[in-house]
């Protein structure tokens, strides 16, 4: 959570959080702003995958199962937008287009791992639990 207007805790548990807290500083979070970001349904596969080398439109839409064009193109200008990659269009007939991450986007993938392995490492105890509750 933020620290009013002088920025955000470098540790989420060294940081204290007014109570109740209030959804205003709630919503301007920037944590909170890039993790709805990076959550949505296809932003973190289309990262890993730009993470692994530049795609084209074509070979992004074919490497996700489900995806269509247009949320392909909704998703990627959002994360162009975002600072998070960038497109460069080659001057071919017709032209082709090309994603890749930027550095920001590049700084992303530690970070998204160390959360993909906390996943792997205890989602059978999540689903345990989830069992045992519902």
């Amino acid at each position: 959570m933020s620290t009013g207007d002088t920025g955000v805790s470098a540790s989420l548990h060294d940081h204290r959080l007014p109570m109740p807290v209030p959804v205003g500083e709630y919503d301007r979070c920037p944590v909170t702003d890039v993790l709805r970001r990076v959550s949505d349904k296809w932003t973190l596969l289309l990262i890993t995958l730009l993470g692994r080398h530049p795609h084209r439109f074509n070979e992004l839409h074919r490497a996700v199962e489900g995806l269509s064009p247009r949320m392909l193109t909704r998703t990627l200008r959002v994360l162009e937008s975002d600072g998070l990659v960038e497109r460069e269009v080659f001057p071919t007939l017709p032209p082709s287009v090309e994603y890749r991450l930027t550095p920001l986007g590049a700084s992303l993938l530690e970070p998204l791992s160390a959360l993909a392995e906390w996943a792997v490492a205890h989602h059978a105890e999540i689903v345990a639990v989830r069992q045992r509750t519902a």
